[in-house]
């Protein structure tokens, strides 16, 4: 059994994330696999528009823990080959159809999506406070969320799928029945608009998403060095053993006070 299947619909692309036993979670096979896929999509000239679910009751849970634990590789190991949907290079329109949980790596694989559709019951998470020394602060920046929603995002609180209906960053809530159907009719649509203002509109579009200064990107890697990075193994340790983590924090406890600076852009 694959771990991603994929299907034509005419010109409309479906690939579905298939391990319904570990919510999706994504190890290196997965991963490597997804990469195959929109590498196929891409260059498929036959085909123009792609919708992205999961089997089971979980869209994606994120990172594999057990995978990471054995390799001791937080975030997981890098894969061979390049993924289009991940680094941008994808010029074709994909539509989320998130039949359950997309949490950690899950949401994020959302958020790259362009039209987003849910089951009512969906759940997501950013994670990154829970598994990193830095939460997902840009998350919200990047949705055009409100400040203490963003911040809300970014410390790893949960969010029902009516939630984020109703802040915007969920097109449609559908019942499961109804996830696919919603979802093909959306591809449709964007069908019968002409090939060229489909690709330049997407591509439009993702220009004008909003992405934190240099600088702030560079703060935002000193802080992810910020701490004790036995910290890292630790998250992930006490998830998969069902217990509560014994976090360390910093080496020397002064560093609690001694952050590091965002320095101004040079003019």
């Amino acid at each position: 059994m694959s771990v991603v299947e994929t299907e034509r619909h005419g010109q409309i692309f479906v690939v579905r994330m298939n391990r319904p036993d570990r919510l999706n979670a994504l190890n290196q096979e997965m991963r490597t696999e997804l990469a195959k896929a929109w590498t196929a999509f891409r260059h498929d000239n036959d085909l123009e528009v792609a919708i992205f679910t999961g089997a089971g009751r979980g869209f994606c849970a994120g990172e594999d823990m057990k995978e990471t634990l054995a390799n001791k590789t937080p975030g997981g190991k890098k894969i061979d080959i390049e993924d289009p949907f991940m680094t941008g290079k994808l010029e074709k329109p994909v539509i989320a159809a998130i039949n359950g949980f997309a949490m950690g790596g899950g949401f994020m694989l959302v958020e790259r999506t362009d039209l987003r559709v849910a089951v009512r019951s969906a759940v997501f998470e950013v994670s990154e406070a829970k598994r990193w020394l830095l939460g997902g602060y840009n998350h919200g920046h990047v949705a055009n969320l409100p400040y203490p929603v963003a911040m809300e995002m970014a410390m790893g609180f949960r969010f029902t799928a009516e939630r984020f209906h109703q802040i915007g960053f969920v097109n449609r809530l559908v019942e499961p029945e109804q996830l696919m159907p919603e979802a093909m009719g959306m591809a449709e649509h964007m069908l019968t608009l002409p090939p060229a203002s489909r690709v330049n509109t997407v591509y439009m579009m993702r220009q004008m998403r909003p992405e934190p200064a240099p600088d702030m990107k560079a703060l935002a890697e000193e802080l992810h060095e910020h701490g004790d990075k036995s910290d890292l193994m630790e998250s992930r340790a006490a998830f998969a053993e069902k217990r509560k983590p014994n976090f360390k924090g910093w080496k020397d406890p002064q560093d609690r006070y001694r952050m590091p600076q965002r320095k101004p852009a040079k003019a």
